[in-house]
């Protein structure tokens, strides 16, 4: 049976959510690009991994993430373009505030993994439609 969409988005939010930046890596080719929003971008899951070891441990330590799918677009059985609305933080209530936009493709086992991702603040507009 083959990956869906939201299994893939379930095991990065438990990645994120458990602090673990290896199965965060995992979940990404080897040449993956990574863009965040302040506009910083990494190349490969090895550098993808390593950063996000020091945000697991000192930057966002503790938190948590939410992500909704908005948008899929299969190109082909084996590629889709995603975007969801996401954010992190910590206590019961977190905000959307993030758009994300994933470049996924299948691995040789048929699941998904993601070859560039980019993570754009969202306006307060768009805010207030996803919140």
């Amino acid at each position: 049976m083959s990956d869906t969409v939201e299994a893939f988005l379930d095991r990065v939010r438990q990645a994120w959510d458990d602090g673990d930046a290896h199965a965060y890596g995992a979940q990404f080719t080897e040449d993956a690009s990574y863009v965040i929003f302040l506009g910083d971008a990494m190349f490969g899951r090895a550098e993808i991994e390593r950063n996000h070891h020091d945000v697991f441990t000192k930057w966002q330590r503790g938190t948590r993430m939410v992500v909704t799918l908005v948008n899929v677009r299969q190109i082909d059985a084996d590629s889709a373009i995603v975007v969801t609305v996401g954010g992190i933080g910590k206590g019961d209530k977190i905000a959307y505030d993030k758009f994300q936009t994933y470049a996924l493709r299948r691995d040789g086992a048929g699941e998904w993994q993601c070859a560039a991702f980019q993570n754009t603040e969202m306006s307060e507009r768009a805010k207030k439609t996803y919140a």
